[in-house]
């Protein structure tokens, strides 16, 4: 199928390589070092969810460098679907990147939600107001306006244009690490390293091992979000290196598994890691039990919360680019593959994904925890499907595709394949259907071949 025509206005062009690194870093890291970190210990201890996180991304280093040569040779907004473009049947190349689009979409839904929940830490008064009840979760209308505002905040900020977008994006992500720098500095300084006894969450040998595979499998889920410089691969600025592609997406890659490993390291040495996890706490209490200072626990939530815009921001980005790509294709209604002329921004597409947000938001924290959970196998798809293609089309680094595909093949199958620790259950897999299904009637309205 041609593309449509219905856009000639391009995309603006204004991203360095520092803001594409931001956008990867930022789409990848979110809040899950604040709010699950008793869950990370619960699983692995300090020694083996530190080793899962830094084998995970050495895993997914051949998926990282095969999007590197792939958006360097292919800078396209479509990204899994410009690449599987002539290599595979057009069905599985719209399947493949229908499923990527909702590994970023769902994203904005869970933090329009939990921005209500991180402000609730500081402000108790964001849980009064209940308006209704999902699945035994209240929703409250504190908690539910501060999501609804953000999302309408995030959207002004992408219709206006990428400029801003990136401005705002590179000052939330050092703003979150320097942060991080002073806490986990000052967790090592002045922690101890007995609270971090024993290292690994089950005894024995084979314990270690069982500790490092159930952190394991959650890693690709944490680690999500250094492919999404290829949705933005049309905006660099005149002259970019197409090089600088690739090196963000390995230094976002790298930089994420750093930061998720020194947060636990960190955190083990402030506080007793066992303890930690029968009181459920979160990064921010242990550092405040630990130090006595509430100062430090509301620093570390603030840098949460900057972590919290950059990912609604750089997952919202992502999946409007890749909708403008799908809809330039013909695939999706032709308002979706429109550019604003004036803007030099997709803004049907950002209205579009406003929506959905705002509407999955009023769902709350019930529906969207199992909804979320599919995000771990759709990018195991679109990144499957993506290193597919480059050993298809390209000689050059075909080992490291085909490893890569290999790698995205395990992360499917640890969520579909039954009694597997974290697989699919029922609503996993009504929700996954149900995106589906959205996709094929969408596959089925399309227009005919030009």
């Amino acid at each position: 199928m041609k593309k449509s025509d219905a856009s000639p206005t391009p995309l603006g062009r204004s991203l360095s390589g520092i803001e594409y690194f931001t956008f990867g870093f930022g789409t990848m890291v979110g809040v899950g070092w604040l709010v699950l970190i008793d869950d990370w210990l619960s699983r692995g201890g300090p020694g083996g969810a530190m080793i899962a996180f830094g084998a995970g991304a050495l895993l997914l280093s051949p998926v990282a460098l095969t999007y590197g040569r792939l958006v360097r040779r292919m800078p396209d907004a479509g990204a899994e679907i410009a690449y599987m473009e002539g290599v595979f049947p057009r069905g599985a190349a719209f399947a493949a990147a229908w499923t990527m689009v909702l590994s970023y979409a769902i994203v904005c839904p869970w933090e329009a939600v939990a921005i209500g929940n991180l402000l609730a830490r500081v402000f108790p008064e964001m849980n009064r107001f209940p308006l209704y009840a999902i699945g035994g979760k209240v929703v409250s209308a504190p908690r539910l306006a501060a999501g609804l505002l953000l999302t309408a905040a995030i959207t002004a900020l992408n219709v206006r244009g990428m400029r801003g977008s990136a401005r705002f994006q590179k000052a939330a992500t050092f703003g979150l690490l320097a942060i991080f720098a002073l806490f986990t500095a000052l967790g090592f300084a002045r922690g101890n390293p007995a609270h971090a006894a024993p290292l690994f969450a089950h005894p024995g040998l084979a314990g270690a091992a069982l500790s490092i595979f159930l952190t394991l499998q959650i890693v690709p889920y944490f680690l999500t979000g250094f492919e999404s410089v290829s949705k933005e691969s049309e905006e660099s600025r005149v002259g970019f290196d197409p090089r600088g592609f690739g090196r963000a997406i390995g230094a976002a890659l790298a930089a994420g598994a750093v930061f998720y490993v020194a947060v636990i390291g960190a955190v083990s040495f402030a506080f007793p890691w066992q303890e930690l996890v029968s009181g459920h706490l979160g990064t921010e209490a242990a550092f405040r039990r630990a130090f006595g200072s509430d100062a430090v626990a509301r620093a570390i939530v603030f840098a949460a919360f900057l972590s919290l815009l950059k990912i609604f921001n750089g997952n919202f980005v992502a999946a409007t680019r890749l909708l403008l790509g799908i809809g330039r294709r013909g695939y999706l209604h032709p308002a979706l593959a429109r550019v604003d002329a004036r803007r030099n921004t997709p803004v049907p597409a950002i209205l579009f994904m406003a929506v959905f947000t705002g509407a999955a938001a009023l769902l709350g924290d019930a529906l969207l925890v199992p909804v979320t959970e599919v995000g771990s196998l759709a990018v195991g798809v679109g990144w499957g499907a993506a290193c597919i293609a480059a050993a298809k089309r390209f000689s050059e680094g075909r080992a490291l595709a085909v490893a890569g595909a290999v790698v995205a093949a395990a992360i499917v199958l640890m969520k579909i394949v039954p009694g597997v620790p974290g697989s699919f259950t029922r609503a996993e897999w009504i929700a996954f259907a149900v995106w589906s299904a959205a996709g094929l009637l969408f596959w089925l309205g399309k227009p005919g071949d030009t």
